[in-house]
């Protein structure tokens, strides 16, 4: 694995980059990468993003800018934020050169690369890198890894957070982030669309264990009697953490009907290990926070991840 000086001299030595974010892309892979290719770009270097077929309308207005032309003819292929293959974004199945990301490997290793595991986002990771490369961040890259690292934090509530993301923000306001630009449209303001599915979603939420786990369940019906779409569903999963005794909460989300197939979002305190639940259905993350999909309607994934909390419950 890479430190970071030698990641930094890669990014010297190669040029002409195409920046993959992972599929459904956040606001972590996304003003990752926007910041990278924008670093990149002022050190005279050719530096796009992929074009993400996910990416919501939350986020394009703050990345499209550096989503690469159709005739662009990359050379140096990065990943950012991306934890292995399976989320590899729609029409992208090429070799990777460097593997840039803060989630701990899932099986094989992303090498050559750097994996800071310890950070809360990788915006964290790519500031370090920026910093090396180009001496600092500007204003532009502010904003962009202040979106990596706020939204992966839910806004620095996410008990990922730590003494070290508040270093980094502040940082970032120093180089100039607008932070009060930013904040209303990522974490206050939302479509009535969204407000009604939450209502849905709050109506139907089932609670175990005392109310110490919370589901919340979000079928492709609720979607249409809301009339939400996909820029309606950004971190849907923070909902069912907000029962007040809550120590695990899991968001399952029905993707198709045919075949079926079901997303599910796991946030926990550490009294279960979400990662070590969503493995065992092929998923992945971090011990707090974890993610995987499963080939079956959403009433059995949540038995199956029910069943699978508390095989693992202390």
């Amino acid at each position: 694995m890479m430190e970071l000086l030698e990641c930094a001299e890669f990014f010297r030595r190669h040029d002409n980059y195409i920046v993959i974010t992972h599929r459904r892309p956040d606001g972590d892979t996304l003003g990752s990468a926007a910041a990278l290719c924008h670093a990149l770009q002022r050190l005279g270097k050719a530096a796009w993003m992929y074009r993400n077929s996910e990416i919501t309308e939350l986020f394009m207005p703050y990345v499209e800018a550096y989503l690469a032309p159709p005739e662009y003819a990359p050379q140096t292929v990065v990943t950012v934020d991306v934890a292995d293959t399976t989320l590899f974004p729609v029409g992208f199945d090429g070799a990777v050169d460097l593997w840039l990301d803060h989630h701990p490997a899932r099986g094989l290793p992303r090498e050559p690369g750097m994996t800071w595991a310890h950070k809360s986002s990788c915006g964290e990771l790519i500031l370090e890198l920026i910093e090396t490369l180009c001496g600092g961040v500007d204003r532009e890259e502010a904003d962009l890894l202040y979106i990596a690292v706020s939204t992966d934090t839910g806004c620095f509530v996410y008990d990922n957070t730590n003494a070290d993301t508040h270093r980094a923000a502040a940082r970032l306001m120093d180089a100039g982030a607008d932070i009060a630009a930013l904040n209303k449209p990522l974490f206050r303001f939302k479509s009535r669309a969204r407000i009604v599915l939450e209502g849905l979603i709050c109506s139907d939420l089932r609670c175990f264990r005392g109310d110490l786990i919370s589901v919340a369940v979000v079928t492709l019906d609720m979607m249409r009697r809301s009339g939400a779409t996909e820029d309606d569903c950004n971190d849907l999963a923070s909902l069912a953490g907000q029962v007040r005794t809550n120590k695990v909460a899991v968001t399952v989300r029905e993707l198709s009907e045919d075949p079926p197939r079901t997303k599910v979002s796991l946030r926990t305190e550490g009294t279960v290990d979400a990662s070590a639940v969503c493995m065992r259905f092929g998923g992945g993350g971090h011990k707090m926070a974890s993610g995987c999909e499963l080939a079956c309607p959403p009433e059995e994934a949540v038995e199956k991840i029910l069943a699978a909390v508390e095989d693992l419950w202390p």
